[in-house]
Protein backbone atom coordinates (compact mmCIF):
# COMPACT_ATOMS: atom_id res chain seq x y z
CA UNK A 1 0.00 0.00 0.00
CA UNK A 2 1.33 3.73 -0.71
CA UNK A 3 2.78 5.51 1.94
CA UNK A 4 -0.02 8.38 2.42
CA UNK A 5 0.54 11.31 5.31
CA UNK A 6 -1.81 14.16 5.92
CA UNK A 7 -0.82 17.14 7.98
CA UNK A 8 -3.02 19.20 9.10
CA UNK A 9 -2.02 22.79 10.66
CA UNK A 10 -4.03 25.62 11.97
CA UNK A 11 -3.74 28.98 13.62
CA UNK A 12 -6.58 29.80 16.05
CA UNK A 13 -6.90 32.73 18.18
CA UNK A 14 -8.21 32.40 21.37
CA UNK A 15 -9.68 35.25 24.26
CA UNK A 16 -9.82 34.79 27.41
CA UNK A 17 -10.41 31.04 28.50
CA UNK A 18 -9.19 28.19 30.53
CA UNK A 19 -9.43 25.27 27.74
CA UNK A 20 -7.81 22.52 29.75
CA UNK A 21 -6.66 22.80 33.09
CA UNK A 22 -3.71 21.14 34.94
CA UNK A 23 -4.26 19.64 38.72
CA UNK A 24 -4.00 23.11 40.35
CA UNK A 25 -6.75 24.68 37.98
CA UNK A 26 -5.16 26.97 35.90
CA UNK A 27 -4.64 26.42 32.58
CA UNK A 28 -1.93 24.16 31.10
CA UNK A 29 1.34 26.24 30.02
CA UNK A 30 4.75 25.21 28.50
CA UNK A 31 8.06 26.78 28.11
CA UNK A 32 9.33 26.40 24.26
CA UNK A 33 12.01 28.79 22.79
CA UNK A 34 13.19 29.82 26.55
CA UNK A 35 9.55 31.58 27.23
CA UNK A 36 6.24 30.93 28.84
CA UNK A 37 3.51 29.71 26.62
CA UNK A 38 -0.11 28.71 26.67
CA UNK A 39 -1.01 24.96 26.04
CA UNK A 40 -3.57 22.48 25.36
CA UNK A 41 -2.77 19.14 25.53
CA UNK A 42 -3.38 16.42 22.68
CA UNK A 43 -5.42 14.94 24.47
CA UNK A 44 -7.63 17.01 25.19
CA UNK A 45 -8.23 17.84 21.63
CA UNK A 46 -7.88 14.34 20.95
CA UNK A 47 -11.30 14.29 23.03
CA UNK A 48 -13.12 16.77 21.36
CA UNK A 49 -12.45 15.87 18.26
CA UNK A 50 -13.85 12.32 18.92
CA UNK A 51 -16.89 13.21 21.12
CA UNK A 52 -17.52 16.03 17.61
CA UNK A 53 -18.17 12.99 15.48
CA UNK A 54 -21.25 12.09 17.03
CA UNK A 55 -22.32 15.55 18.61
CA UNK A 56 -22.77 16.84 14.64
CA UNK A 57 -23.41 13.70 13.17
CA UNK A 58 -20.20 13.18 10.87
CA UNK A 59 -20.20 9.47 11.24
CA UNK A 60 -23.37 6.65 11.78
CA UNK A 61 -23.30 5.49 15.31
CA UNK A 62 -22.88 2.24 14.09
CA UNK A 63 -18.87 3.45 12.53
CA UNK A 64 -18.16 5.17 16.52
CA UNK A 65 -17.36 3.07 19.44
CA UNK A 66 -17.29 3.69 23.24
CA UNK A 67 -14.74 3.54 25.73
CA UNK A 68 -15.50 3.01 28.98
CA UNK A 69 -14.57 0.87 32.14
CA UNK A 70 -18.77 0.13 32.76
CA UNK A 71 -18.02 -1.83 29.23
CA UNK A 72 -19.89 -4.90 30.68
CA UNK A 73 -23.07 -2.77 31.27
CA UNK A 74 -22.75 -1.78 27.21
CA UNK A 75 -22.40 -4.94 26.37
CA UNK A 76 -25.33 -6.24 28.70
CA UNK A 77 -27.99 -3.72 27.22
CA UNK A 78 -27.01 -5.35 23.79
CA UNK A 79 -27.76 -8.87 25.13
CA UNK A 80 -31.17 -8.37 26.75
CA UNK A 81 -31.96 -5.99 23.69
CA UNK A 82 -31.33 -9.21 21.63
CA UNK A 83 -32.92 -11.94 24.07
CA UNK A 84 -35.52 -9.67 26.27
CA UNK A 85 -35.35 -13.27 28.40
CA UNK A 86 -32.16 -12.47 29.84
CA UNK A 87 -32.88 -10.60 33.14
CA UNK A 88 -30.47 -7.37 33.84
CA UNK A 89 -27.85 -9.44 36.50
CA UNK A 90 -27.99 -12.11 34.29
CA UNK A 91 -26.56 -10.19 31.17
CA UNK A 92 -24.48 -8.79 33.12
CA UNK A 93 -22.59 -11.97 33.89
CA UNK A 94 -22.82 -13.09 30.63
CA UNK A 95 -21.15 -9.58 29.35
CA UNK A 96 -18.58 -9.84 31.91
CA UNK A 97 -17.61 -13.87 31.08
CA UNK A 98 -17.75 -12.70 27.19
CA UNK A 99 -15.50 -10.21 27.17
CA UNK A 100 -13.04 -11.75 29.80
CA UNK A 101 -13.07 -14.35 26.93
CA UNK A 102 -12.66 -12.17 24.65
CA UNK A 103 -9.90 -10.07 25.78
CA UNK A 104 -8.12 -11.21 28.34
CA UNK A 105 -8.91 -8.68 30.95
CA UNK A 106 -10.53 -9.62 34.21
CA UNK A 107 -14.02 -7.63 34.31
CA UNK A 108 -15.38 -7.96 38.21
CA UNK A 109 -16.97 -5.18 40.81
CA UNK A 110 -14.51 -2.72 42.15
CA UNK A 111 -13.43 -3.95 45.58
CA UNK A 112 -14.51 -0.56 46.69
CA UNK A 113 -18.67 -0.84 45.49
CA UNK A 114 -18.42 -4.59 46.12
CA UNK A 115 -17.84 -3.94 50.02
CA UNK A 116 -20.10 -1.08 50.00
CA UNK A 117 -22.97 -3.43 48.66
CA UNK A 118 -21.97 -6.28 51.79
CA UNK A 119 -23.04 -3.19 54.02
CA UNK A 120 -26.45 -3.38 52.64
CA UNK A 121 -25.73 -1.21 49.55
CA UNK A 122 -26.73 -1.66 45.59
CA UNK A 123 -25.33 -5.10 44.04
CA UNK A 124 -21.81 -3.34 42.04
CA UNK A 125 -21.57 -3.88 38.49
CA UNK A 126 -18.88 -5.53 36.95
CA UNK A 127 -16.58 -3.50 35.58
CA UNK A 128 -12.88 -3.20 34.00
CA UNK A 129 -9.96 -2.18 35.61
CA UNK A 130 -9.04 0.86 32.71
CA UNK A 131 -10.49 2.30 29.74
CA UNK A 132 -11.57 -0.23 27.30
CA UNK A 133 -12.24 0.41 23.40
CA UNK A 134 -14.90 -1.62 21.68
CA UNK A 135 -16.66 -0.46 18.45
CA UNK A 136 -20.69 -0.76 17.61
CA UNK A 137 -20.04 -3.72 15.38
CA UNK A 138 -17.51 -5.51 18.10
CA UNK A 139 -19.92 -5.13 20.68
CA UNK A 140 -22.87 -6.30 18.60
CA UNK A 141 -20.85 -9.44 17.74
CA UNK A 142 -20.17 -10.33 20.96
CA UNK A 143 -23.71 -9.31 22.25
CA UNK A 144 -24.72 -12.48 19.59
CA UNK A 145 -21.97 -14.49 20.88
CA UNK A 146 -23.29 -14.23 24.44
CA UNK A 147 -26.99 -15.30 23.51
CA UNK A 148 -26.13 -17.99 21.99
CA UNK A 149 -23.54 -19.30 25.00
CA UNK A 150 -26.34 -18.14 27.60
CA UNK A 151 -27.19 -21.93 28.51
CA UNK A 152 -24.01 -22.07 30.02
CA UNK A 153 -21.52 -19.49 29.01
CA UNK A 154 -18.50 -20.59 30.97
CA UNK A 155 -18.88 -24.13 29.39
CA UNK A 156 -19.15 -22.67 26.06
CA UNK A 157 -16.27 -20.61 25.90
CA UNK A 158 -14.03 -22.86 27.41
CA UNK A 159 -14.18 -24.50 23.65
CA UNK A 160 -11.63 -23.40 21.24
CA UNK A 161 -13.66 -22.67 18.24
CA UNK A 162 -15.99 -20.12 20.30
CA UNK A 163 -13.32 -18.69 22.16
CA UNK A 164 -11.34 -17.57 18.95
CA UNK A 165 -14.84 -16.62 17.67
CA UNK A 166 -14.93 -13.71 20.53
CA UNK A 167 -11.08 -13.11 20.27
CA UNK A 168 -11.92 -12.62 16.46
CA UNK A 169 -15.20 -10.36 16.92
CA UNK A 170 -13.10 -7.79 19.65
CA UNK A 171 -9.88 -7.35 17.28
CA UNK A 172 -11.72 -6.93 13.80
CA UNK A 173 -14.35 -4.39 11.93
CA UNK A 174 -13.11 -1.45 14.10
CA UNK A 175 -14.83 1.68 14.48
CA UNK A 176 -13.49 5.14 13.26
CA UNK A 177 -12.51 6.19 15.98
CA UNK A 178 -10.14 3.45 17.47
CA UNK A 179 -8.94 3.28 14.15
CA UNK A 180 -7.95 6.75 13.90
CA UNK A 181 -7.04 7.15 17.73
CA UNK A 182 -5.67 3.49 18.53
CA UNK A 183 -6.60 1.46 21.23
CA UNK A 184 -4.68 -0.15 24.50
CA UNK A 185 -5.13 -3.39 26.19
CA UNK A 186 -3.37 -3.51 29.00
CA UNK A 187 -4.11 -7.52 29.56
CA UNK A 188 -3.29 -8.21 26.04
CA UNK A 189 -1.08 -6.77 23.44
CA UNK A 190 -2.60 -8.53 20.86
CA UNK A 191 -5.58 -6.72 20.75
CA UNK A 192 -3.50 -3.07 20.79
CA UNK A 193 -3.75 -0.63 17.75
CA UNK A 194 -1.42 1.92 16.77
CA UNK A 195 -3.64 4.88 16.25
CA UNK A 196 -3.66 6.45 13.03
CA UNK A 197 -3.57 10.15 14.51
CA UNK A 198 -0.64 11.74 15.87
CA UNK A 199 -1.49 15.25 17.45
CA UNK A 200 0.39 17.78 19.24
CA UNK A 201 -0.21 19.56 21.83
CA UNK A 202 -1.55 22.98 20.64
CA UNK A 203 1.40 25.96 22.09
CA UNK A 204 0.91 29.60 21.83
CA UNK A 205 2.54 31.02 19.21
CA UNK A 206 3.82 33.91 21.90
CA UNK A 207 4.65 34.53 25.63
CA UNK A 208 1.93 33.96 27.69
CA UNK A 209 1.36 34.97 31.64
CA UNK A 210 -1.35 33.72 33.19
CA UNK A 211 -3.90 35.95 34.68
CA UNK A 212 -6.55 35.50 37.37
CA UNK A 213 -10.16 36.22 37.80
CA UNK A 214 -11.41 37.50 41.34
CA UNK A 215 -15.30 37.14 40.99
CA UNK A 216 -18.10 37.11 43.80
CA UNK A 217 -21.58 36.27 43.73
CA UNK A 218 -24.88 37.55 45.33
CA UNK A 219 -27.35 35.37 47.17
CA UNK A 220 -31.24 36.62 45.66
CA UNK A 221 -32.28 35.98 48.99
CA UNK A 222 -30.46 38.57 50.59
CA UNK A 223 -32.21 41.58 52.09
CA UNK A 224 -31.06 45.38 51.30
CA UNK A 225 -29.43 45.39 54.92
CA UNK A 226 -27.71 41.69 54.08
CA UNK A 227 -24.44 43.03 52.26
CA UNK A 228 -21.45 40.92 51.09
CA UNK A 229 -21.26 38.30 48.63
CA UNK A 230 -22.95 34.99 49.03
CA UNK A 231 -19.74 33.26 47.59
CA UNK A 232 -16.06 34.44 46.26
CA UNK A 233 -13.63 32.77 44.20
CA UNK A 234 -11.09 33.06 41.60
CA UNK A 235 -10.50 31.71 38.47
CA UNK A 236 -7.31 31.54 36.00
CA UNK A 237 -7.38 32.18 32.42
CA UNK A 238 -5.06 33.35 29.54
CA UNK A 239 -5.16 34.44 26.00
CA UNK A 240 -3.85 33.24 23.19
CA UNK A 241 -3.18 32.80 19.14
CA UNK A 242 -2.63 28.60 19.27
CA UNK A 243 -0.50 26.66 16.66
CA UNK A 244 -2.17 23.44 16.16
CA UNK A 245 -1.25 20.42 14.26
CA UNK A 246 -1.83 16.73 13.49
CA UNK A 247 -0.60 14.10 11.40
CA UNK A 248 -3.00 11.14 10.04
CA UNK A 249 -1.08 8.10 8.55
CA UNK A 250 -3.70 7.37 5.89
CA UNK A 251 -2.13 3.85 5.00
CA UNK A 252 -2.31 3.23 8.62
CA UNK A 253 -6.03 4.09 8.79
CA UNK A 254 -6.98 1.81 6.09
CA UNK A 255 -5.03 -0.99 7.69
CA UNK A 256 -6.94 -0.21 11.20
CA UNK A 257 -10.40 0.02 9.29
CA UNK A 258 -9.76 -3.51 7.11
CA UNK A 259 -11.70 -4.46 4.10
CA UNK A 260 -14.47 -1.87 4.62
CA UNK A 261 -17.10 -0.86 7.19
CA UNK A 262 -19.86 -1.35 4.65
CA UNK A 263 -19.39 -4.32 2.85
CA UNK A 264 -21.24 -3.44 -0.56
CA UNK A 265 -18.68 -0.20 -0.90
CA UNK A 266 -15.48 0.35 -2.23
CA UNK A 267 -12.34 0.01 -0.57
CA UNK A 268 -11.53 3.35 -0.21
CA UNK A 269 -14.79 4.87 0.97
CA UNK A 270 -14.61 4.25 4.61
CA UNK A 271 -11.11 5.68 4.66
CA UNK A 272 -12.73 8.79 2.59
CA UNK A 273 -15.25 9.21 4.65
CA UNK A 274 -12.96 8.50 8.02
CA UNK A 275 -10.59 11.36 6.83
CA UNK A 276 -12.95 13.83 5.91
CA UNK A 277 -14.30 13.36 9.52
CA UNK A 278 -11.33 13.72 11.15
CA UNK A 279 -10.41 17.01 9.20
CA UNK A 280 -13.40 18.85 10.00
CA UNK A 281 -13.47 17.47 13.69
CA UNK A 282 -10.32 18.69 14.43
CA UNK A 283 -10.96 22.01 13.19
CA UNK A 284 -14.13 22.65 14.23
CA UNK A 285 -13.83 20.95 17.76
CA UNK A 286 -12.97 22.75 21.12
CA UNK A 287 -12.15 21.69 24.37
CA UNK A 288 -14.93 22.58 26.56
CA UNK A 289 -12.89 23.46 29.10
CA UNK A 290 -14.75 26.51 31.68
CA UNK A 291 -16.46 27.12 28.25
CA UNK A 292 -19.51 28.10 30.05
CA UNK A 293 -17.69 30.88 31.82
CA UNK A 294 -16.03 32.05 28.73
CA UNK A 295 -17.89 31.67 26.01
CA UNK A 296 -14.51 31.03 24.08
CA UNK A 297 -16.02 29.69 20.73
CA UNK A 298 -13.67 30.40 18.16
CA UNK A 299 -12.54 28.65 14.49
CA UNK A 300 -9.27 28.72 12.82
CA UNK A 301 -8.41 31.69 11.24
CA UNK A 302 -6.11 30.00 9.08
CA UNK A 303 -5.61 26.33 7.68
CA UNK A 304 -3.24 24.81 5.80
CA UNK A 305 -3.02 21.22 4.67
CA UNK A 306 -0.44 19.00 3.00
CA UNK A 307 -1.15 15.38 1.78
CA UNK A 308 2.52 13.57 1.35
CA UNK A 309 4.00 10.19 0.55
CA UNK A 310 7.28 11.01 2.01
CA UNK A 311 6.92 12.02 6.08
CA UNK A 312 4.58 14.41 7.81
CA UNK A 313 6.25 18.05 8.96
CA UNK A 314 5.25 19.95 11.97
CA UNK A 315 5.70 23.71 11.16
CA UNK A 316 6.19 24.43 14.89
CA UNK A 317 9.84 25.51 14.86
CA UNK A 318 8.45 28.78 13.10
CA UNK A 319 7.43 29.60 16.33
CA UNK A 320 10.48 28.85 18.49
CA UNK A 321 11.21 32.23 18.48
CA UNK A 322 7.90 33.84 20.30
CA UNK A 323 5.73 36.21 18.06
CA UNK A 324 5.68 39.57 19.67
CA UNK A 325 4.09 42.54 17.72
CA UNK A 326 1.79 45.92 18.65
CA UNK A 327 -0.40 44.84 15.99
CA UNK A 328 -1.85 41.24 17.59
CA UNK A 329 -0.25 37.72 17.27
CA UNK A 330 -2.02 36.22 14.01
CA UNK A 331 -0.24 38.50 11.65
CA UNK A 332 3.21 37.88 12.93
CA UNK A 333 2.23 34.36 12.85
CA UNK A 334 1.37 34.34 9.54
CA UNK A 335 4.23 35.77 8.08
CA UNK A 336 6.49 33.18 10.15
CA UNK A 337 4.86 30.55 8.60
CA UNK A 338 4.84 32.40 5.16
CA UNK A 339 8.36 32.68 5.36
CA UNK A 340 9.29 29.39 6.90
CA UNK A 341 6.62 26.72 5.16
CA UNK A 342 8.56 27.39 1.69
CA UNK A 343 12.32 27.33 3.39
CA UNK A 344 11.25 23.90 5.13
CA UNK A 345 9.36 22.24 2.11
CA UNK A 346 12.12 23.19 -0.41
CA UNK A 347 14.50 21.81 1.86
CA UNK A 348 12.87 18.78 2.87
CA UNK A 349 9.70 18.14 0.94
CA UNK A 350 8.66 16.51 -2.50
CA UNK A 351 6.88 19.41 -4.48
CA UNK A 352 5.83 16.89 -7.14
CA UNK A 353 4.13 14.43 -4.98
CA UNK A 354 2.43 17.04 -2.48
CA UNK A 355 -0.87 18.23 -2.69
CA UNK A 356 -1.42 21.62 -0.77
CA UNK A 357 -4.68 23.25 0.32
CA UNK A 358 -5.04 26.71 2.07
CA UNK A 359 -8.20 28.31 4.39
CA UNK A 360 -7.88 31.23 5.62
CA UNK A 361 -10.19 34.15 6.91
CA UNK A 362 -9.33 37.83 6.75
CA UNK A 363 -6.93 40.03 6.08
CA UNK A 364 -4.16 39.20 8.46
CA UNK A 365 -4.08 35.59 6.49
CA UNK A 366 -3.28 37.16 2.83
CA UNK A 367 0.69 35.76 3.18
CA UNK A 368 -0.96 32.43 3.20
CA UNK A 369 -2.77 32.40 -0.27
CA UNK A 370 0.06 31.09 -2.39
CA UNK A 371 1.30 28.43 0.14
CA UNK A 372 -1.86 26.22 -1.88
CA UNK A 373 -5.09 25.76 -3.69
CA UNK A 374 -7.59 28.12 -2.04
CA UNK A 375 -10.83 26.91 -0.50
CA UNK A 376 -13.26 29.02 0.48
CA UNK A 377 -14.99 26.91 2.63
CA UNK A 378 -14.21 24.59 4.97
CA UNK A 379 -16.58 21.59 3.19
CA UNK A 380 -15.09 22.58 0.22
CA UNK A 381 -11.30 21.62 2.11
CA UNK A 382 -12.59 18.40 3.40
CA UNK A 383 -14.18 17.53 0.20
CA UNK A 384 -11.31 17.67 -1.99
CA UNK A 385 -8.95 16.22 0.52
CA UNK A 386 -11.04 13.44 0.87
CA UNK A 387 -11.06 13.35 -3.03
CA UNK A 388 -7.50 13.34 -3.29
CA UNK A 389 -6.73 10.54 -0.21
CA UNK A 390 -9.31 8.17 -2.35
CA UNK A 391 -7.26 9.13 -6.27
CA UNK A 392 -4.12 8.27 -4.00
CA UNK A 393 -5.19 5.17 -2.05
CA UNK A 394 -6.33 3.97 -5.53
CA UNK A 395 -3.00 4.20 -7.68
CA UNK A 396 -0.95 1.28 -7.69
CA UNK A 397 1.43 0.64 -5.17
Amino acid sequence: MNRIFLDVHALQTVPPSNLNRDDTGAPKSAVYGGVPRARVSSQAWKRATRTYFGQEHLLDPSELGVRTKKVAEVLAARITALDPAIDGTEALQLAAEVIQGATGSKIEAPKRKADAAKDGGQEAAPESKYLMFLSARQLDGLAALAVEGAADIKTYLKDKDNKARAREIADTRHSVDIALFGRMVADSADFNVDAAVQVAHAISVHRVDNESDYYTAVDDQNTDAESGAGMIGTVDFNSSTLYRYAALSVHQLAKNLGEGLREEEPRTAPVRRAVEAFVQSFLESLPTGKINTFGNHTLPDAVIVKLRTTRPISYVAAFEEPVTGENGHLRGAVDRLAQYVPDVERTYGDEESTLSWVLRVGPNTEQLAGLGTQAHRLSDLVEAVGQAVAERLDKPV
